[in-house]
């Protein structure tokens, strides 16, 4: 295989893939690489990178306009890029992923089309229109990408590739002019608008901004982003997740049940979402709002004013490198989570209860050390761990004999944004 990137990139692979060998990221570069060359015959393509995410803190409150904690992690999807020119007086936009069919759109309509939501054409195309909305430009690329940003785990897979097509289109015909937020921005009305996927924005910033960041959505236009330090092996714990390989297919009306119903109580106050809501207003009227949207809903919004403040109480703690007062609002989390959100297993499925099984079987080995949580979305998929060095080949050993090899995986911070990867 030819060496296209070499250890000249060693110094941005050790701030994008912290406590990684930067000899298996050359080597995946370089297989990148190679196959856009059979794709486009560019031995010299651009290349991309942008992160996938974990939640830290905010467990299903950006979807009402509330506050998260969240970071980007060294799992990504990369791509080497090539400018095309027009074809016949028509510009496409051509990605070949790993794994997947090659998506090809043309640029010269950029509605939304019905046939294509849940689709990455729908994806791609949303985000043309929304930089050119905003005053930006679109041409012809073709691109070469490969993840390891795992699909289903509450990583964000759809966020990074979203952000990772607006970083392309921004430095190959903007000159850089979006700011990571605005990207951002434009990922989270594709995946609405063109995908028709109901989500919050705290994937799309998280996967774009790079590092620890504290989120108000307070206007959700305009969210304010404020960065933070979070070093966790630099306090003996290792951050991970454990993918216990539960089925996302027929949960959506699960997911999309969480938000309405937070909304639906937001609306008896005239209000669009809960953070616009006063909460001890909404405590007194408690009896009479039961009768209208039921108990689940009522558990659903207490969740989401309790873990809105939670979010202060966990900043507070890192700013302060207070790891122990950290993890019992992490457990606090996770715990409303379970009893009050209630967005650990999917009530259709009462069978499938992998999440409720790996958070029992880390509690036990955790013995009161570090902390564990569901991660993301919920219903099905990963829990977040924060496991003591000294345990954690232990810990990795006896979860993976429950939920197979490689369900353990450990995470690190990357501080880089999204962007294009140069010397």
């Amino acid at each position: 295989m030819k060496n296209y990137v070499d250890s000249s990139l060693n110094n941005i692979f050790s701030k994008i893939y912290p406590n990684e060998s930067t000899d298996f990221h050359i080597n995946r570069w370089n297989n990148l690489i190679t196959e856009h060359v059979k794709n486009t015959e560019d031995s010299h393509p651009r290349l991309f990178s942008a992160s996938g995410r974990t939640e830290l803190a905010g467990n299903h409150t950006d979807h009402n306009n509330g506050k998260v904690l969240a970071a980007s992690i060294q799992l990504d999807t990369i791509a080497a890029v090539t400018k095309q020119a027009d074809t016949n007086g028509e510009q496409f936009a051509e990605i070949h992923s790993e794994g997947y069919p090659p998506v090809k759109i043309s640029l010269s309509d950029l509605s939304a089309r019905k046939e294509e939501e849940g689709r990455t054409d729908a994806l791609v195309r949303g985000i043309a229109n929304y930089i050119k909305e905003n005053g930006g430009k679109t041409g012809g690329f073709t691109a070469t990408t490969s993840s390891r940003v795992l699909k289903g785990s509450g990583l964000s897979s759809s966020a990074a590739l979203e952000v990772l097509v607006g970083s392309i289109f921004n430095e190959l015909y903007n000159n850089g002019r979006f700011t990571p937020v605005q990207l951002a921005v434009f990922g989270q009305k594709a995946e609405n608008n063109y995908f028709n996927k109901p989500c919050g924005l705290m994937d799309q910033i998280a996967c774009a901004v790079g590092g620890a960041v504290a989120i108000d959505f307070k206007d959700n236009s305009n969210p304010v982003v404020e960065s933070v330090s979070a070093d966790f092996a630099a306090e003996g714990y290792k951050l991970a997740i454990v993918d216990t390989g539960g089925d996302h297919a027929d949960l959506t009306d699960d997911y999309a049940a969480v938000p309405l119903e937070m909304k639906n109580v937001a609306k008896l106050f005239g209000e669009d979402t809960l953070r616009n809501v006063d909460e001890s207003v909404f405590t007194e009227r408690i009896s009479e709002i039961r009768e209208q949207t039921g108990d689940r809903a009522i558990l659903r919004a207490l969740h989401f004013f309790e873990e809105n403040k939670r979010v202060d109480s966990m900043l507070n703690a890192l700013k302060n490198e207070d790891m122990q007062n950290f993890f019992k609002y992490v457990e606090e989390s996770g715990n409303s989570s379970f009893k009050y959100l209630q967005n650990v297993f999917s009530t259709r499925f009462y069978k499938n209860q992998g999440i409720s099984l790996a958070l029992a079987l880390t509690e036990s080995i955790l013995n009161g050390r570090g902390a564990s949580r569901v991660h993301g979305g919920g219903f099905a998929g990963t829990i977040q761990v924060y496991v003591p060095e000294d345990i954690f080949d232990r810990y990795k050993l006896s979860m993976e004999k429950v939920f197979g090899e490689g369900s353990v995986v450990p995470l690190a911070i990357r501080q880089m944004p999204v962007g294009e990867i140069k010397p």
